[in-house]
């Protein structure tokens, strides 16, 4: 049975990450980068980690950050996964012993195979539009088309996706996975939990028909 793993980025209130959890979200994403609207300091994660139950994953999200930052993070929050969107090496982002994702800005002549051989220790690449100058969050979709091929390592989706088009995108790419912050909210960092309902509803329809098409 297929089962698109949601992860609901950008959470920085408690209430945000209860809404996502009692709507069925597989993971919660907290943002490490002060130049992001949705930054949060190590004593808001705190308050967010604590109001997740088990079994669903925090993931840390960092862009070009110190080695020791990240590690002072770790030390701070309890955090499940690492997500980098900078210019990180495979060797840096190996060096925290945490499991991690690789995120890619997608553009026509990206070579996403040549990518997951590069980062082949990943857990997975996340795909995010192409902008100049922003390491993502940019709320636009990319060509979906350019990651229909299947690739090396399990794609996340991500990049203007909200409860309209997220069925679409599943069904194009079929993705390990999604990820959504803008998409869901009121304003930057406020979700809203009813945009949450109705993302995570779209996700598991779109489930159901792959389901229906796989069984045929």
């Amino acid at each position: 049975m297929i089962h698109t793993r949601i992860k609901i980025c950008g959470i920085t209130r408690p209430e945000d990450a209860q809404a996502a959890v009692a709507n069925g979200a597989d993971a919660i994403g907290l943002v490490f980068y002060g130049e992001s609207p949705r930054a949060v300091t190590i004593e808001q994660a705190q308050r967010i980690v604590a109001a997740v139950p088990p079994f669903v994953s925090v993931v840390a999200l960092f862009v070009d950050e110190l080695a020791d930052e990240i590690t002072r993070i770790l030390g701070s929050v309890q955090i499940d996964l690492m997500q980098f969107h900078g210019d990180e090496s495979p060797r840096f982002c190996q060096q925290f012993a945490r499991p991690w994702v690789k995120a890619l800005r997608v553009r026509p002549e990206t070579n996403l195979e040549a990518a997951c051989h590069t980062y082949h220790n990943a857990r997975g690449v996340l795909l995010d539009n192409w902008q100049e100058g922003v390491p993502g969050g940019t709320g636009k979709a990319f060509d979906w088309q350019l990651a229909a091929d299947e690739l090396p390592l399990p794609v996340v989706l991500a990049g203007g996706l909200h409860g309209d088009n997220v069925g679409s995108a599943i069904a194009r790419v079929r993705p390990a996975a999604v990820d959504v912050s803008g998409g869901v909210e009121l304003s930057p960092g406020i979700k809203d939990a009813e945009k949450i309902r109705r993302f995570i509803t779209a996700v598991r329809t779109a489930d159901q028909l792959l389901d229906g098409l796989t069984d045929g």
